[in-house]
């Protein structure tokens, strides 16, 4: 049995949710998700509208890939309320002397050190702020906000020696002593 699938999401005024076929629309005031689950799991909303309950056959409950499934969409399920009422957001650091973002339309450009700054595209339902050397990155999806995040980090991660990098805001750089020299 999955304990996370077992539960029910509930669904907050302002969230609209329409179920069809296999496909879960919920549309709120930060933007609209669908998700498309797998045919063995059973998506059902209740009469009142207020709680999404996902369910399986109990005989197939042995297949750890069923087990896995129920719980996988009932988190995304879950994800998908939480982001079109509240939304997520994801906090980078740029640290670095002379290294900066900026938003110039649809990309952003980071200057890291390279010869050439990194220009890259702010995908669909992302929103990018950058104020001086911290980059905010908001929407109602949490993969394509964490995903986003994760691709901007990736272009120069945190060094252990000087520090130098793009960061998660909450994430501590474990930093190393560098070489000693004379004796």
């Amino acid at each position: 049995m999955s304990r996370i699938g077992k539960k029910a999401v509930a669904v907050p005024s302002g969230v609209k949710v329409a179920i069809q076929n296999r496909q879960v629309k919920v549309e709120g005031p930060k933007g609209a998700l669908t998700h498309t689950h797998p045919p063995h799991v059973e998506v059902r909303l209740d009469d009142s509208g207020k709680l999404i309950t996902c369910a399986v056959d109990l005989a197939r409950t042995d297949d750890s890939q069923v087990r896995a499934d129920w719980g996988t969409t009932r988190a995304v399920i879950q994800n998908m309320v939480d982001g079109v009422s509240k939304g997520f957001e994801r906090k980078l650091e740029v640290v670095g002397v002379g290294w900066s973002a900026a938003v110039t339309g649809k990309q952003i450009k980071l200057v890291l050190g390279f010869a050439n700054p990194v220009i890259l595209d702010i995908p669909q339902g992302v929103n990018v702020a950058v104020e001086k050397q911290l980059i905010t990155i908001t929407g109602p999806d949490k993969q394509r906000v964490g995903q986003f995040a994760a691709e901007l980090r990736s272009r120069r991660k945190p060094e252990p020696y000087n520090g130098k990098g793009i960061k998660y805001a909450e994430e501590t750089i474990r930093r190393k002593q560098g070489k000693q020299f004379g004796s």
